[in-house]
């Protein structure tokens, strides 16, 4: 929270635990060619998705297969497998199916959870966070964390790790460390190291498919990602788990030890602080804005459309004005909403049309400075002929709709159903056509109790008519427990 706003909420329960993270051992299944992809079995309900560049490949694989390119090339000279006159600007990676093959056993790690009917996206490419360095096992690469914008630091962080990694080995500087010491540095990599020898031998002793490691908890992975300096207080109403935050927080983090806070106030800890009001607005379509104008959030599988309305605000002066203060308030609220609800993939924005050309720069340039607190990976492009923004969000999880709720029962999650007077109607095209070949004078049609109110009321004359055109007597009778679509039409001798 900041400023007694909710801006993020991650959500793990007990039975259903997150997966991202957690590193198997595998084996595929299936290799596509054409999906430059393979399946992948690790021991859970489906298959993981694996693509091509998202396979390790050693230095020796690179090698081996520009030897292979070498010698397709015709017998013209090479040098050092590659064309002297043409300029290289990315190394050849080989295809699917020169890398993998069913049946082969693979370590991998899960990149982004299950979705809907996806399974989990899976990597070769494994890394390890800890509180100050990511640790890439099988890369040899040393970055430094965009958000250290001092060169002079970033050298120095840089050097530092160069002297104390082992060769071939790659490591990541998180924000987090930007002011420690090398000490600290030399700890969290000698930790990691120790982490990815067990991690090791475990794969090498566990069958497949099989779980080889489990990342941290939603609360521990909480801490050591998101519980800085900045931070002014962590509360947690749990004993229990506030115990074993103190103890992972003293070998990790002693000094923030003091900005832990244990609760246990008899009022229930989300209400004291407002954030089940604030989650119920999240799973909201519908996002009232302080002006009076509101935006809708709609969710496919696909891509999230976002729609901006003036609704009931209806300005001060002149047309223009109203819709480009909708707009920009729209925009923040949007860029709130993104994240609080964990919107990622493809996101269309729908803003009001503006005439200006420089209103639409400044609404640009306000919406990127929005998305700059969002921690996920954005890509904004400015707004089309039709007052569109695009924009990707990276997605590693299912977005707060998906977790908090379900498709209704009712109408499947397609949020409309057959209208009563449809349902009317299309007993009445059934009991006309079937009418001539069966027997008997009388016909009984159970159906919903809103349904059989219209048969007998709006839609008697259209009943009698048809009693006359088949010559047959109909019994209407109200069923409270069956579905508003459905019917049932019984013959009667």
């Amino acid at each position: 929270m900041e400023k007694d706003t909710l801006l993020e909420f991650h959500l793990e329960r007990p039975a259903k635990k997150g997966l991202v993270g957690n590193i198997y051992q595998g084996r595929v299944v299936r290799v596509l060619p054409g999906m430059q992809a393979a399946f992948v079995d690790i021991g859970l309900e489906r298959t993981g998705f694996l693509y091509v560049d998202d396979v390790h490949i050693s230095q020796a694989g690179i090698e081996k297969h520009m030897a292979v390119q070498d010698q397709v090339c015709n017998g013209r000279p090479q040098t050092n497998g590659l064309e002297p006159d043409i300029p290289v600007n990315h190394e050849p990676h080989p295809s699917i199916e020169e890398l993998l093959h069913e049946g082969q056993d693979i370590l991998v790690q899960i990149s982004k959870e299950p979705i809907g009917t996806k399974g989990a996206r899976l990597t070769c490419h494994i890394t390890l966070p800890c509180r100050n360095l990511v640790f890439m096992p099988l890369t040899d690469h040393i970055g430094i964390s965009r958000k250290i914008t001092d060169e002079n630091v970033r050298q120095r962080l840089r050097d530092t790790i160069e002297q104390l990694r082992p060769q071939g080995t790659g490591f990541i500087v998180r924000t987090v460390a930007e002011h420690i010491c090398s000490t600290e540095l030399e700890a969290d990599m000698e930790f990691l190291l120790l982490l990815w020898d067990e991690i090791m031998s475990t794969a090498a002793r566990s069958k497949v498919p099989s779980l080889v490691y489990k990342d941290l908890d939603m609360v521990l992975r909480s801490v050591r990602d998101l519980f800085t300096e900045d931070v002014t207080e962590l509360i947690i109403d749990c004993k229990q788990t506030h115990e074993k935050l103190l103890s992972f927080i003293q070998t990790f983090a002693p000094q923030l030890q003091k900005k832990i806070t244990y609760y246990d106030e008899p009022t229930p800890l989300f209400e004291a602080y407002g954030i089940e009001v604030d989650i119920n607005r999240a799973i909201d379509k519908k996002v009232w804005l302080r002006s009076g104008g509101y935006i809708i959030i709609e969710t496919t599988e696909a891509l999230t459309v976002i729609d901006v309305n003036t609704g009931r605000y209806v300005g001060r002066n002149d047309l223009a004005e109203t819709i480009f203060k909708t707009n920009m308030e729209a925009v923040k609220e949007i860029a709130y909403q993104l994240r609080l609800r964990n919107i990622g993939g493809i996101i269309i924005i729908d803003f009001i049309d503006m005439d200006s050309e420089q209103n639409r720069e400044e609404l640009y340039t306000v919406f990127q400075e929005a998305m700059r607190a969002d921690k996920s990976r954005v890509n904004i492009l400015k707004l089309s002929e039709f007052g569109l923004v695009q924009m990707t969000r990276k997605r590693s999880c299912q977005n707060l709709v998906q977790m908090m709720s379900e498709p209704c029962f009712y109408c499947g999650g397609d949020g409309i159903i057959k209208s009563q007077r449809s349902v009317c109607y299309e007993i009445f095209r059934k009991v006309s056509r079937d009418s001539k070949n069966i027997g008997g004078n009388n016909v009984t049609i159970r159906v919903h109790p809103r349904v059989a109110d219209m048969l007998l009321r709006e839609e008697s004359e259209h009943i009698e008519r048809l009693e006359r055109e088949t010559d047959k007597q109909f019994t209407i009778i109200p069923v409270p427990d069956m579905h508003i679509k459905r019917y049932e039409i019984i013959w009667n001798e």
